[in-house]
């Protein structure tokens, strides 16, 4: 046997080197969330690129051919344009509303991403985005749509579905105080603020958090890939529910 500083090893493996890990290792890196960033930065500049090259002007707004084409509504969705419900989480209207979701992705998605994996966050992120564009064409069918802050909404009720999942107290963090509070702004600037996209929003994010967490706690004998299973079919009724009420 050999001294070494962890204790007596055998010679063999005490010529082997092992790596250390620390917290700071063992912390996934957010590379989905840095991801969607990009995205969303991306296609605010090529909103700013057509509005200088078509429109005359300077601008991250309406008004470019992305958002005519993106946004969200009962009308384009009834006119079989079913991209739109994707697409608007990417649009914004404008630095400050891009700056916001982005910052609100940064902050959120640092946080949960590591926390449940790339394919969970995937699930719950698309999922609310989804929620987020039902709940706009069911509150303002004849409005037009965009943002990321359905999806931002669904990551703060993912949160805390997951928190609770784990035994962490929710009010602990601060979260509920932050949730409440962008509720309150919701409804006090609601002729700015698209309603029906955060609490859609809001309400997918925490059904999806609860099918991979919450459901699989209390049945313990689900197969482990069926709680996504259902988490994609709840994205997929959502899109039909969607389609059904534009079409109403």
């Amino acid at each position: 046997m050999t001294t070494t500083s962890v204790g007596m090893r055998c010679p063999e493996c005490a010529r082997q080197t092992t790596k250390v890990r620390t917290a700071a290792t063992l912390r996934a890196e957010p590379t989905l969330t840095y991801a969607l960033i990009g995205v969303n930065v991306l296609v605010a500049l090529a909103a700013l690129l057509d509005n200088v090259l078509v429109g005359g002007g300077i601008s991250l707004g309406g008004g470019s051919v992305l958002h005519a084409l993106g946004t969200v509504s009962g009308e384009g969705i009834a006119e079989g344009e079913y991209w739109r419900l994707l697409t608007s989480g990417f649009l914004h209207y404008g630095p400050f509303h891009l700056l916001l979701n982005v910052y609100a992705l940064y902050i959120l998605g640092g946080l949960l991403e590591p926390a449940i994996g790339k394919l969970r966050f995937a699930l719950v992120y698309f999922v609310s985005l989804l929620a987020g564009s039902f709940g706009a064409i069911l509150l303002t069918p004849f409005g037009d749509t965009a943002g990321a802050s359905g999806a931002v909404f669904g990551m703060m009720g993912a949160a805390l579905i997951v928190m609770r999942s784990r035994g962490i107290d929710p009010m602990s963090t601060g979260l509920p105080l932050i949730l409440g509070l962008n509720l309150v702004i919701t409804f006090t600037f609601a002729g700015f603020i698209s309603v029906g996209g955060h609490l859609g929003g809001l309400a997918g994010g925490a059904l999806a958090a609860f099918v991979l967490y919450g459901l699989r706690e209390r049945l313990r004998s689900l197969p482990e890939a069926l709680p996504a299973a259902l988490v994609v079919a709840i994205g997929a009724a959502i899109v039909v529910g969607s389609i059904a009420v534009s079409a109403a």
